[in-house]
């Protein structure tokens, strides 16, 4: 057979040239739905990271999508692994979601909006990798919804029986450390003053906070969901007895000391130090669980 270098000069030519093109070919969908997605939200976008900055009970909310990106990037071998089915099975999920945003946008409510592009990832996901590959990022997805400020109808639902009870309880226990009290609603009456649980000293952000917190925490220092489910849990109940306490302390602090101050300095400093001293309980919760076997464990 004739040595013709002209031909192997064009196949080493045409080869790299056909990868690239399968290449670039691959990812242009991918470009143009994530420029259609920068298009459609960019609005929502913008009014979401707002909140984050102006709105307390959500300050944690830039740190959502940072931990989600990082969940992916960590499960980037075994989703490499995964095959790429595109599938019209995701087609209905992601007309469903551009409804709800239309509904969101022209309704103007702000949570239909933005509940809407966690439904339209999946549904892109689930079009163009597949079922199996949207099972594998299930978890960063749902992870996003604790980004979201939740409606005000349901905040002011959440929020209020918070203020009674915590009201209830404080009232409860300031007499028993030497505070008389006289109880209605979400006034505390103190023989000084009277002291209101407002909707800010509900507990609510601390909640919010201290449960995406835990949600972060289980993931990393934990390997089993069942413990993670239960750091999650635990971190509503520790949160309320947290508020509880600041509430005692502003009306120990109002009845023996200055009720200036324990409605200012006091009040502001207690909540970072409650906050703190709620980590601290929830890392006494995950040291406790440790003392108890896991299934693991157990069957190694």
């Amino acid at each position: 057979m004739p040595y013709t270098p002209e031909l192997v000069t064009k196949e080493a030519l045409e080869i790299p040239h056909a990868e690239e093109s399968r290449s670039y070919r691959s990812w242009l969908p991918f470009a143009i739905v994530s420029v259609l997605l920068a298009v459609l939200y960019y609005r929502v976008a913008i009014k979401l990271v707002h909140d984050w900055l102006t709105i307390t009970d959500y300050s944690h909310g830039p740190l959502v999508p940072l931990f989600s990106v990082f969940l992916i990037w960590e499960k980037r071998k075994i989703l490499s692994n995964i095959p790429v089915k595109q599938t019209w099975s995701g087609v209905p999920l992601v007309v469903f979601s551009l409804a709800v945003l239309i509904l969101g946008v022209y309704g103007v409510e702000l949570f239909t909006a933005r509940i809407s592009f966690v439904m339209l990832l999946a549904g892109i996901i689930w079009t163009l990798l597949g079922v199996a590959m949207l099972r594998a990022v299930a978890f960063p997805l749902m992870v996003l919804i604790l980004a979201i400020p939740i409606p005000a109808i349901i905040f002011n639902q959440i929020t209020f029986p918070l203020q009674l009870l915590a009201s209830r309880i404080a009232s409860e226990i300031l007499p028993m450390l030497g505070v008389p009290t006289l109880h209605e609603g979400n006034i505390i009456e103190l023989p000084i003053m009277k002291l209101e649980v407002a909707e800010a000293c509900s507990g609510i952000r601390s909640l919010m906070s201290l449960f995406t917190l835990a949600v972060f925490y289980g993931y990393f220092i934990e390997r089993t969901t069942w413990r993670r489910v239960i750091l999650a849990l635990a971190s509503i109940p520790i949160a309320v007895t947290a508020n509880v306490a600041r509430i005692v302390g502003t009306g120990l602090c109002v009845q023996y000391w200055d009720p200036d101050k324990a409605l200012g300095f006091f009040h502001e400093f207690s909540g970072w130090v409650i906050f703190v001293v709620s980590l601290c309980c929830l890392y006494l919760v995950h040291r406790a669980m440790r003392l108890i076997p896991s299934a693991e464990a157990k069957t190694s």
